[in-house]
């Protein structure tokens, strides 16, 4: 969860082990002749591509259509990242409401809470920007992925840019959206020094948008960066959004759930790490 509030899990919590034999995977090398390829022109942003490879002996008439074997042999497979500890798959570009054009995934990550000496994972995150930002970001060029996770004013510099960004949450286990905004609150909350009244409205506003509404697993939450000061919310569980449910207008707020994912202590350490990769790669 985005903060340090408790996630109600059942209990007993039981842990299975499968029996099946392990799951092979096929690596898809892709070719980039042009190694200062932009974003702009690719929504690809790592040479190398896991796909996974679904089989069950107890379903062999239906493995055809469950296996995806490479870009070639399913081309809806080479449209998705898969985040490897949720196995989450993210549209490598997609369209949202309130933004002008279409958004890149640039990295993927989880968030996971520690109870007793369990890790459970709450949910997958992934980071979608206008491919135009880049251009803004020559001067980190050739910089490597511990130096970029280093720098605050990059990630500072994507936040700053009026094109588009958005943070996409899928749910992989149910979760209240009381105590959903609860942990919102108690991250982005210490970042706000000294409140405004217009801060305190776009807090109102956030908050309304989870309170008593059960959070199902599988759940999309975009949180997108219109400009600095403006974020859209929406939440569906069919899918990509098709409307704006709420819009927060408040550069206090909306910078404090920036710095939650990308400034230094993110909750997801695995989501900056892959945001630098991927900045990395295009950067070069």
């Amino acid at each position: 969860m985005i903060g340090a509030s408790a996630i109600p899990i059942p209990t007993p919590l039981s842990l299975s082990l499968s029996l099946s034999p392990p799951i092979p995977r096929i690596l898809s090398l892709r070719r980039i002749s042009n190694p200062t390829l932009s974003l702009c022109q690719t929504h690809y942003f790592s040479l190398l591509v896991t796909f996974p490879l679904h089989f069950s002996p107890h379903n062999y008439k239906h493995s055809r259509r469950q296996t995806h074997f490479s870009p070639n042999a399913s081309s809806s497979s080479s449209e998705y990242t898969e985040e490897p500890a949720t196995a989450v798959k993210f549209q490598r570009s997609l369209s949202l409401p309130g933004c002008s054009g279409s958004l890149s995934l640039l990295g993927t990550g989880y968030r996971e809470k520690i109870f007793a000496i369990i890790g459970v994972k709450v949910y997958a995150a992934g980071l979608y920007v206008n491919p135009s930002i880049l251009s803004e970001l020559n001067a980190w060029k050739g910089q490597s992925t511990t130096k970029i996770q280093e720098i605050p004013s990059l990630f500072n510099s994507i936040f700053q840019s009026p094109l588009e960004k958005s943070l996409q949450i899928v749910l992989v286990r149910d979760v209240d959206g009381k105590t959903f905004w609860d942990a919102i609150d108690d991250a982005i909350s210490p970042r706000i020094k000294a409140p405004t009244s217009i801060d305190e409205s776009a807090l109102s506003t956030f908050r309304s948008i989870f309170q008593g509404r059960p959070l199902k697993k599988g759940t999309f939450i975009f949180l997108t960066w219109q400009e600095p000061s403006k974020m859209l919310v929406c939440v569906s569980l069919d899918g990509l959004p098709s409307n704006v449910e709420a819009t927060i207008e408040s550069g206090s707020v909306t910078l404090a759930l920036f710095d939650v994912f990308f400034g230094n202590g993110p909750v997801s350490p695995s989501l900056k790490d892959s945001v630098a990769k991927g900045l990395t790669t295009i950067l070069k």
